[in-house]
Formats: C-alpha cells, structure tokens, sequence
C-alpha cells in the first residue's frame, strides 16, 4: 500500500500538484479533479469522506455525455496480459487482485460471451469495483445486470464508478484528524441481560502488512468494552476485522445449559471498515443456540 497523505498536506501543494495526485481517482478522467479546484474552496474539506463527496458531485452534475465518456474510459474487466499495460496503474492493480487474469477454459469463454453481450446491448464497458471482489462475484454480477434496462444499468455503472474512486482515495489521501471508531455490545438473550464478563479477541484479517491480534477484551456490566472503542484514532483502519466471542464460556459462567459438544461456543464474526470517518458498532444477541449481529449505531 502507498504511503497516504492529509488533506491538509494536499491541498498545500500548488493546484498542479493537486490536480495531478488526483487526476487518477477518475479512470483517464482529469476534468474531475480540475473541476474541484475551480469550484470547491479546500479549507472546506477536512475528511476523505468530504473529498469525495465533492468529486462525486462534479460527476454527477456533468453532463449525459461527459458521464457517457467516463463510463468509457474504463477497460474491459477481463484485459488480456498483453494488453495489461494500457491499463491505468490502478486498474492494472485492482483487475490482478480479483484473480481476473487466471480466467481460462469454459470459465473464460463464459465471461468473454457475457461481456459482449453487455457492452453491444450498453455500449460501454461493464464495471465493477473488483478491488475487493473475487472472479466469481464479478462473473454473478455481470450476469444478474446484464437483463437491467439502460437506464438503470447507466446508474448502477456510474455507482460503480464512484466506489471504485473512493476505494483509490483510500489508498491516497487520509482524513486530518480521523474520527472513526469501533465498538461492540454483548447481549444475552437467553437469561435476558447484557453479557457481562465474556472473552472476546479483535484481529485484523487485512492489509496484511498490519494483520494479527488487536486485543483482548473482557465485557463490563452492561456488555460493552471497558474503557470506551477498541479502535479509533489512526489505529482505526480500512480493512477487513474479525471479533471471536468466547460464548460457550461465557454460558458456562453463567451456569446455563450448553450441550456436551457446545453447539455455539467460538463465535466468529468477520466485517470489513470501509470508511476512516464512521463509527462501525457491531452488536452480538446471543444464546447457547443462535446469534445474530448487524452494523448498528
């Protein structure tokens, strides 16, 4: 991964510098990052979340044709390696990283056939953000968008194309002071309380240059992690996380019935953080039998 820079830091290089460090957030689309310049006053833009918002504004206030051009420049998915490097860097970096160069045999036929198909009913290319996808999620959403009429294909691409700058951003540019932060709660459901006093572990799957053990927690009274968020400040990073819950000792504590082989006890629960300036609360409901969990508040 790149080393990243504030938006403080950025916006105090000249407008050139600027325009050309955020030139590429746009496949082959430089109109978007000089537009900001001209429009959006810097000292206005603190977080990356700001960033791009601005940027995404500009694209979506271009015109039918200007848009239709962005949509273009993209590559097909699927580049053979000789043809790897037209690519933008950052494309050649995101297609190797699904896996889509290893398509061969039936699999690549299917995806050569598809991919026509698409781009002869649309007339662009189809896109996907794919920094974070395998080839078997692209292949599933090539084929479940290839029936969408035109305008709402339109649409769906230009999302893509948005998440795909925002995913670049994340790899450039980081917020002045982050705010983002993760916390959890624990409740029991089958005693009906918080579940004080259980073992829990948070490790970080990805980027695997910081991937291990975060720490070890123990709940308080009320479920949650003494002592406030388990990550926040610049060691809250994109990436994907895992929590374990030690549930089965937890139930044994408490002196609940569990069954002689634990039908629940290591709970596994691995979510990804998408953005530095969020608040990401993962809650487990919980009982020797069944769980649940979402992104809550």
């Amino acid at each position: 991964m790149t080393e990243t820079i504030t938006i403080k830091r950025l916006f105090s290089l000249n407008r050139d510098e600027v325009s050309r460090f955020l030139g590429c957030i746009y496949e082959h689309s430089p109109w978007v990052s000089e537009a900001l310049l001209k429009t959006t006053d810097p000292n206005s833009i603190n977080t990356v979340t700001e960033l791009a918002a601005a940027m995404k504004a500009i694209v979506d206030e271009s015109t039918t044709e200007q848009k239709m051009t962005l949509l273009c420049a993209h590559p097909d998915l699927c580049e053979k390696v000789a043809k790897m490097k037209e690519l933008t860097k950052e494309s050649q970096e995101e297609q190797s990283r699904a896996g889509l160069q290893s398509l061969e045999g039936d699999e690549l036929e299917k995806f050569n056939s598809l991919n026509s198909n698409y781009r002869a009913k649309f007339n662009f290319p189809f896109i996907l953000a794919v920094r974070n996808a395998t080839k078997f999620t692209v292949m599933s959403a090539l084929e479940g968008r290839l029936p969408n009429p035109p305008e709402r294909e339109i649409a769906g691409a230009l999302e893509q194309v948005h998440k795909i700058a925002w995913m670049r951003l994340l790899t450039k540019v980081e917020s002045n002071d982050p705010v983002g932060f993760l916390t959890c709660h624990v409740l029991d459901t089958a005693n009906g309380c918080p579940a004080a006093k259980m073992r829990i572990h948070l490790t970080r799957i990805s980027p695997p240059a910081s991937a291990g053990l975060i720490g070890e927690y123990i709940t308080n009274i009320d479920g949650r992690l003494e002592g406030g968020p388990a990550l926040k400040g610049k060691d809250f990073m994109v990436g994907t996380y895992e929590w374990k819950f030690f549930a089965g000792d937890y139930f044994a504590s408490k002196g609940t019935f569990i069954s002689g082989t634990p039908f629940l006890d290591e709970i596994p629960i691995r979510f990804g953080i998408d953005n530095p300036d969020d608040h990401y609360h993962v809650p487990l409901l919980v009982s020797p039998w069944s769980f649940s969990t979402y992104r809550g508040s």
